[in-house]
């Protein structure tokens, strides 16, 4: 019986080679990280647009106050996604893992497994969070004035926020099996309904009622919807690895050694978010100290450092994928050169994209700002302090990518604890009595500094290899794994 017939009778769709449909433990390293990491920078790339495009729409058909009441619920519901990016991480390394063992049965349980999990969590958070949504914005201090438009925005995207939940896992458990354009094409369907219907569903147009706010949030939901429903049709229809039929279906109730691990590493990957979004409230803070200029400058340069930040996150997710089914494939040998390879391609990519942002700061910070604000010179400064230190963050993902692939997620958090608190804004303090307000734009790179060097000592140590292992595969033989690039 051939290649072929194998991995049909175990489920696999396979290419004309014979590997299995998604395999990225084979071919030119450098080639298989940028196929499968661009889709994943589109995606980024399309969602960030979509948000920013909903926020202009809000603002424009309903007002600054709408604007606001949106921002304040997005907080509510970052929190709560940051939870279930961190499952989502877990579903992709381990269904990454068992993909490449060539276990597909395996992988549809962790698969199923993950799935499971976050409906559950997301219906239960979902209904309480509704139910208490009042609360939880006195929690935020909302202000009087946008606390009705928020409570109803902020209702819907909990009671809808299955679908969404839903999409974010579909997604990633597809990329942990090897196919990023599935996600890539359910994001393009997703963000042109959104755009589509917020301003219908806001405003109303014939027999459509105008929802006000809260038109908003449904026209993301229904968008959600669509997108999910486009994977898991293609899922069916290309009779992909991961899809679930007959008895399979009980995969999704979670329980064993797969919902073990999904909540062991999950939990912390969750919580590096959950530390990374507290960490920028901080700085958020001080910098309005700042005043308001400041205040103004700093925001115009998250906008720009979102984008700058995108290359880095599809890098390290590829990485993360190729370096796990490497790990269930035993192919220890190709890990370090996996890595090698992203860190060069992630350097020369941001670094790139820095030097762009800082050569042509002033019409790129005019967008937000205007030309003749007086905030632009101190936004051009932040840009020439701090910019270049996300070339080090990226050194950081990708390291950790390579290292999340192996199940080593407590380290990670704690370097990212530190780099974040006793680093940045350890710096902070000691440094405003001497420097005052530069000390804000400098414990930036500080920090990024921190956690790179401290990454990267780890990353040597090779200590993250130790505990790698399937629960139905085998261990990693530290004798036969290649040491750190």
């Amino acid at each position: 019986m051939n290649d072929n017939k194998l991995a049909e009778d175990r489920g696999e769709s396979t290419r004309g080679s014979g590997h299995p449909q998604g395999d990225l433990t084979q071919g030119p390293i450098l080639r298989t990280l940028l196929m499968f990491s661009v889709p994943m920078l589109l995606s980024n790339v399309l969602q960030t647009l979509n948000g920013s495009i909903n926020a202009i729409w809000v603002g424009r058909l309903i007002g600054n106050s709408a604007l606001a009441a949106t921002a304040n619920a997005n907080i509510v519901m970052f929190l709560l996604f940051a939870a279930v990016f961190g499952f989502g991480m877990a579903t992709t390394v381990r269904v990454g893992q068992f993909f490449g063992a060539r276990d597909i049965d395996a992988a549809r349980r962790t698969f199923g497994a993950g799935i499971g999990l976050c409906i559950v969590l997301a219906m239960t958070t979902g209904v309480l969070g509704g139910l208490l949504s009042r609360p939880l914005l006195h929690l935020l201090s909302t202000p009087a004035a946008i606390e009705t438009e928020a409570l109803a925005y902020l209702q819907v995207i909990f009671f809808t926020m299955p679908f969404g939940t839903l999409s974010m896992m579909v997604g990633m458990g597809l990329r942990g099996a090897g196919d990023s354009k599935t996600p890539l094409y359910a994001m393009i369907l997703t963000v042109a309904l959104d755009i589509m219907l917020n301003p219908l569903l806001i405003r109303g147009l014939g027999p459509v009622p105008a929802f006000g706010i809260a038109g908003s949030a449904f026209a993301t939901a229904v968008a959600s919807f669509a997108g999910v429903m486009l994977m898991i049709a293609t899922i069916y229809r290309k009779d992909l690895p991961l899809r679930l039929r007959g008895a399979e279906l009980r995969y999704l109730i979670p329980n064993g050694p797969d919902l073990r691990y999904v909540l062991g590493k999950g939990l912390p990957m969750g919580a590096q978010m959950l530390i990374m979004s507290a960490a920028g409230v901080i700085m958020v803070g001080l910098v309005n100290r700042e005043g308001l200029n400041a205040s103004a400058a700093y925001g115009a340069s998250l906008q720009l450092w979102n984008y700058l930040q995108m290359p880095a996150f599809a890098i390290s997710s590829a990485v993360s994928a190729m370096v796990a089914q490497s790990l269930g494939a035993g192919n220890h040998g190709r890990v370090g050169e996996v890595t090698r390879v992203g860190m060069i391609t992630n350097a020369i990519m941001t670094a790139a994209l820095a030097a762009l942002i800082v050569l042509f700061d002033h019409p790129l910070l005019a967008l937000f700002l205007g030309s003749d604000s007086p905030a632009m010179p101190i936004a051009e400064h932040i840009q020439l302090v701090v910019t270049w230190s996300f070339v080090l963050m990226g050194v950081m993902m990708v390291l950790g990518g390579t290292m999340r692939a192996y199940g080593a997620v407590v380290v990670p958090l704690i370097i990212m604890t530190i780099s974040l608190y006793p680093a940045r804004l350890g710096f902070y303090f000691l440094a405003v009595p001497h420097i005052g307000g530069e000390a804000v734009w400098w414990a930036y790179p500080v920090g990024s500094g921190v956690s790179a060097a401290l990454t990267w000592a780890f990353y040597l140590s090779g200590r993250w290899k130790k505990d790698a292992k399937l629960e139905a595969g085998r261990p990693v033989p530290e004798q036969t794994a290649e040491q750190p690039a």
